[in-house]
């Protein structure tokens, strides 16, 4: 990137007759399963922290919401789990560029400890002068190699080694920013930040559609005084809300694989993939609400401004593993031509029953222990994101 002459093109590789291929050793093949499989954690250990930042954000929450519908999405188009792990190498890049800046940062840590103690024991003295100097001549060293290891492609091997004679020569180059600025386009455009906040936006208002009635009876029975009315209203609003989230999840995901409003309206092409796979639906629909549990017991006490967004880890971890599922519910069924067999659906509508019963009822109780009161039932964790009050 940058250097005055091109990369040499790689000459074509002519095999002799004679020689056979030399296949790659056991050894190397298990040494590159163990970096795919690091990159793969390292990609998991990012991704999770960057969506429950994005969460605790003020319209910035939509992104992750359109990104964990889409993962669903992806999902229930080709029927594999691994499919809904969206831009995880990317992840593993950011990931492991923090981690080795972390490392690389660590003298200059080292040496600002020891010349804040030289200050605190005597300002102005030559020790703090000389460790200040050395302070200032690390940041400038230390943030040039990581600048260049980032160029170079924010690979191990370039912080481990900075290639001097490589940067010399790049420094004496004749350098222009116009391939730099357009790779940053690029690498821009392929994140589709727009697809992501707009599926999140829909995926939002279409649940809020259908959540808008339940929880406003549920609130509404909260104020009255009159307490047989107000057990009525709470009754009609936990019924009304049992009914909806049986369909809410699936009505989310189809939406997710094909990108078309409407299907917020259609309750009874759930009803029809049901039918074809019971037992994966129930399933999908257990770790949909059951997974949206413990944020609501995070939320009993206000959780301090500095750490907003440790809650939503929570959510990530929880909601991510569900949206996978209900792709995975949804392809089964659209993989599958006849219904399954009776009993097979009968057991999985009963059994989803007491699913449904307690996640209404957390719902419903959750007025009376959230610091928010009764404006904590408009956040639907299940549907809404994490936070959906405070970030709208």
């Amino acid at each position: 990137m940058g250097m005055s002459s091109p990369p040499a093109l790689p000459l074509p590789v002519v095999s002799d007759p004679a020689t056979p291929n030399r296949e790659p050793s056991r050894l190397a093949g298990f040494a590159a399963k163990c970096g795919r499989g690091f990159d793969a954690l390292v990609g998991i250990a990012t991704m999770v922290p960057v969506l429950a930042v994005i969460s605790a954000i003020p319209l910035l929450n939509l992104l992750s919401h359109g990104y964990l519908l889409e993962a669903s999405g992806r999902v229930a188009r080709s029927g594999r789990m691994r499919d809904g792990w969206i831009g995880l190498r990317g992840f593993a890049v950011l990931g492991k560029i923090v981690l080795a800046g972390w490392i690389a940062l660590l003298p200059v840590r080292l040496v600002d400890s020891f010349w804040r103690d030289a200050e605190l024991i005597a300002p102005g003295s030559n020790n703090a002068i000389a460790l200040r100097a050395l302070l200032v001549a690390l940041l400038i060293v230390t943030s040039l190699h990581l600048f260049w290891a980032v160029i170079r492609g924010g690979k191990w091997r370039h912080f481990l080694w900075p290639a001097p004679l490589h940067f010399l020569r790049w420094l004496g180059s004749e350098f222009s920013w116009k391939p730099a600025a357009t790779s940053l386009v690029a690498a821009f455009r392929r994140l589709r930040l727009l697809h992501f906040f707009r599926l999140g936006l829909l995926g939002f208002a279409g649940a809020a559609l259908w959540l808008v009635f339940p929880v406003l009876f549920l609130m509404a029975a909260s104020s009255l005084a009159n307490p047989g009315i107000s057990f009525l209203l709470s009754l009609l609003g936990s019924l009304l809300l049992g009914a909806v989230v049986l369909y809410l999840p699936f009505l989310q995901t189809r939406f997710a694989l094909t990108g078309q409003f409407r299907e917020f309206f259609d309750p009874l092409s759930v009803r029809r993939s049901f039918r074809k796979a019971p037992i994966a639906f129930w399933l999908a629909l257990a770790a949909s609400l059951l997974f949206a549990l413990p944020l609501y017991l995070l939320k009993i006490e206000l959780t301090p401004a500095e750490v907003a967004w440790l809650p939503n880890v929570v959510f990530v971890l929880f909601t991510f593993p569900a949206r996978l599922l209900l792709g995975w519910a949804l392809a089964r069924s659209e993989r599958r031509d006849s219904p399954g067999a009776w009993g097979s659906r009968w057991a999985a509508r009963f059994a989803s029953l007491p699913v449904v019963a307690v996640y209404v009822f957390v719902v419903w109780i959750s007025q009376y222990l959230s610091w928010q009161g009764t404006m904590g039932l408009l956040e639907q964790h299940a549907f809404l994101g994490p936070s959906p009050l405070p970030g709208l």
